[in-house]
């Protein structure tokens, strides 16, 4: 699965990677060449990061499915349960 960035947040990746180099770096890199590191980037180490947050995901929401049974679980026929403990506590 391809990594696709909007237009925008391409823009604004592309600049803050001219910005890291400008500030850490002792080279400038220029525009073309932040948007190939970008494009490297995201087709080298995208997939990883997708595939964890993915990962993540699924682990968060089989928790959630897991929690559901305590949070809606009724007793089963327990009507005459209810009865009885009524029934000894009149008496």
């Amino acid at each position: 699965m391809t990594i696709e960035l909007t237009k925008e947040d391409r823009a604004q990746a592309i600049a803050s990677i001219e910005r890291y180099f400008r500030e850490n770096m002792e080279e400038k890199i220029g525009n073309i060449a932040a948007g190939g590191l970008l494009g490297f980037f995201l087709e080298e180490i995208g997939p990883s990061v997708y595939n964890k947050a993915v990962i993540d995901v699924q682990e968060r929401m089989q928790a959630r499915v897991a929690d559901l049974d305590f949070e809606v679980h009724e007793d089963e026929f327990a009507y005459w349960q209810k009865y009885d403990k009524a029934r000894k506590g009149k008496t």
